[in-house]
């Protein structure tokens, strides 16, 4: 692979751990304050939480949990279940793992494509978050950017898987 695209791939998922990161660092912090404003109730007065904590929390978790299928897609981190693959002769469990990554990269620009269409109506929408007010199409990037990674690195990977049956 390429060391560009592998340097891209773990730096994505990187910056998507790094959002999960915020979204346990703004959970935690939620949950501080809400155990703050119980107690503060003893004495009676209000600590609130938050504000907008679910919005920031969906927005979030959205853009982030794509964000590691190319990274997982490169380290052929996908479960497989093998009941028959040690039966079948070489040739054709070679073939089935060429079919499985060409389908992996078609069904992945297939869902890049849908969720462009997603953004472009969300965009056209004017749809906002409810509390923040954020608007929402932003959020569909990173989506979009992680299925056209997953599509490259699983590409790259049968590019490669051909390439060595072949030599």
């Amino acid at each position: 692979m390429p060391m560009v695209l592998k340097q891209t791939v773990v730096a994505w998922a990187t910056l998507g751990g790094l959002a999960l990161f915020l979204i346990v660092g703004v959970t935690s912090a939620n949950v501080g304050a809400f155990a703050v404003d119980r107690l503060a109730r003893l004495f009676g007065t209000h600590f609130p939480a938050l504000p907008g904590f679910e919005d920031f929390v969906r927005l979030v978790v959205s853009s982030a949990a794509l964000m590691f299928f190319p990274y997982c897609q490169y380290r052929h981190g996908h479960m497989s279940v093998d009941l028959i693959g040690s039966k079948i002769p070489r040739g054709l469990k070679s073939l089935l793992d060429r079919l499985s990554l060409a389908g992996t990269a078609l069904l992945a620009l297939f869902l890049a494509y849908w969720m462009t269409l997603g953004m472009f109506e969300t965009k056209a929408d004017h749809a906002l978050s409810r509390v923040l007010g954020w608007p929402e199409w932003p959020f569909y990037l990173p989506g979009i950017v992680s299925l056209l990674l997953w599509a490259l690195v699983s590409a790259w990977q049968l590019f490669s898987a051909t390439r060595q049956n072949h030599d």
